[in-house]
């Protein structure tokens, strides 16, 4: 029969809520609803006193769970392994590659954050996303290892604390020879499942982008992100007649292919993390072209717009 266990909270999962901890302790094997109901009948107890879901724990206290069976396999990961770019104390950076999504969904079973699960099953504070990409885009992703840096990589991202800094390849001749502050208000239209962001109306989207390399079939841009809409880049870029190269959604009908896009650097604080593109062949970027795009973070911090 299964028995009660007594667990003692780390430093890593130290800050959290209750009913946060109780659930990622027992990943997915308890709904919430049983929980709940565990902590308003006593039977989940901390330092051996009742508490409430959203009495914050800290590290070194003792939570005692009841007895519960089932789903206490290990996630598999049905893609693969992730690649880290970088990892410390604190901070898990994964090489997110194009087309694998960042979290599942419906009919969407392999994702970064499955595959996160299963390669760090048991651990007491799996690494956590704090943001995400689009699912063709490729590039640097951050995750917290502990429940206090994802707090603070969380505040960071809400008040665009976190400088963010991609490289495209787009579609013609890109007109602009300096650094350019493309400004649009953007929504998102349509039906479910058919939505696609436009400009017109909407949540102010703002980016500054610079030319690396212009040709006539293809333009090389560093984009700066000073906002982060939904599909922020791709709209404003296509908006302009210069679409991302390979982004079926909003490019030409019937020009999806591999589409260029890829987050190359991200300062969360005062440390550069950057991640060359893995682009080959005619997509290569030099290396005095990504030397190029970094000047970008070397400009003073704009306002920060979160409308």
């Amino acid at each position: 029969m299964p028995q009660a266990q007594l667990v003692t909270v780390t430093p890593a999962e130290s800050g959290q809520k209750l009913l946060q901890f109780l659930e990622r302790r027992l990943d997915g094997a308890v709904p919430r609803s049983a929980v709940q109901r565990w902590i308003r009948k006593g039977q989940v107890r901390v330092d051996k006193g009742r508490a409430k879901p959203f009495d914050r724990i800290a590290a070194g206290q003792t939570v005692r769970i009841p007895p519960y069976t089932g789903g206490n396999d290990a996630p598999s990961a049905p893609g693969g392994p992730l690649e880290f770019a970088y990892e410390d104390d604190r901070l898990l950076v994964i090489a997110k590659p194009a087309g694998l999504a960042v979290h599942g969904g419906d009919g969407i079973d392999d994702s970064v954050a499955a595959r996160l699960a299963a390669a760090f099953a048991g651990a007491d504070f799996a690494p956590t996303l704090a943001h995400r990409l689009d699912r063709d885009t490729s590039g640097l992703l951050l995750a917290a290892k502990s429940y206090e840096a994802l707090r603070d990589l969380n505040d960071r991202f809400a008040s665009g604390r976190v400088d963010k800094l991609y490289l495209t390849w787009v579609l013609g001749r890109w007109p602009e020879p300096g650094t350019v502050l493309l400004e649009d208000r953007l929504e998102k239209r349509g039906e479910p499942g058919r939505e696609k962001v436009e400009p017109g109306a909407g949540k102010t989207a703002l980016a500054e982008v610079a030319c690396l390399i212009r040709g006539e079939a293809r333009s090389l841009l560093a984009v700066r992100l000073l906002t982060g809409r939904t599909h922020q880049i791709r709209v404003q870029l296509a908006s302009r007649g210069h679409p991302v190269a390979g982004d079926g959604k909003y490019g030409p009908p019937g020009q999806r292919t591999a589409m260029r896009l890829h987050c190359f650097a991200l300062r969360p604080d005062e440390a550069v993390l950057t991640l060359p593109p893995p682009w080959s062949g005619p997509w290569t970027v030099p290396g005095d072209a990504m030397d190029a795009a970094l000047a970008l973070l070397d400009t003073d911090r704009p306002p920060v717009y979160s409308e």
